[in-house]
């Protein structure tokens, strides 16, 4: 239960599709997502299909919590977990590709490289994606699943990691415990914070 009251639960896959209603809601006009489908008419379907690979993909891992209804959802992966499988990874250049082009793909990946490049040796529990629905936003409910989550690592000693692509939330962060550690310029010129929170 966290602290607005509502359940805190692990994410089982029938709850895949409101999750990934959830993410798309929440990352349609963030600064580093949202220009990542620059088809506005279509960002949504075409977000929404990047997204559900990411979701289902991290089904193997019970790491992924989310509030009664999937309000707000939180995917971390474990020390030493990986976002996609060998396979998925494989095909994940050209499943881009036929989601948003080649230019749009290059342009994902790229995104996708740095972020990887700047991920922390040392072992954590990585917020993979963090995200309140549109229509359910200031309720307490992601803050509230953090907090609950962030227990739980607390309670197993490990430390956690994350990318802000959004400046607004990062004193959100801050306020459970992280702290930043670097900073990911994109082509864009984008500035993505990246934040460490020690085990506590």
């Amino acid at each position: 239960m966290n602290p607005t009251g509502h359940l805190t639960r692990v994410a089982q896959p029938d709850d895949i599709e409101a999750i990934v209603a959830t993410v798309t809601s929440a990352f349609f006009d963030d600064p580093l997502w949202g220009p990542a489908f620059p088809d506005r008419q279509n960002r949504a379907a075409q977000a929404s299909a990047f997204w559900r690979l990411l979701v289902t993909s991290a089904q193997r891992y019970p790491w992924t919590f989310v509030s009664g209804n999937a309000e707000s959802a939180a995917i971390w992966l474990p020390p030493g977990g990986i976002e996609l499988t060998e396979a998925e990874a494989n095909g994940f250049d050209g499943f881009l590709a036929g989601i948003v082009g080649r230019e749009g793909a290059d342009a994902i990946l790229a995104i996708v490289d740095k972020f990887e490049h700047a991920r922390p040796t040392e072992p954590h529990f990585y917020l993979s994606l963090f995200a309140t629905h549109d229509d359910h936003r200031g309720k307490g409910l992601g803050m509230g699943l953090l907090r609950e989550n962030l227990a739980r690592i607390d309670a197993l000693g490990g430390s956690a990691y994350l990318e802000s692509s959004n400046p607004a939330n990062n004193d959100r962060y801050a306020s459970v415990g992280f702290a930043p550690r670097d900073q990911i310029v994109q082509a864009s010129g984008h500035v993505i914070t990246t934040m460490w929170r020690p085990a506590q």
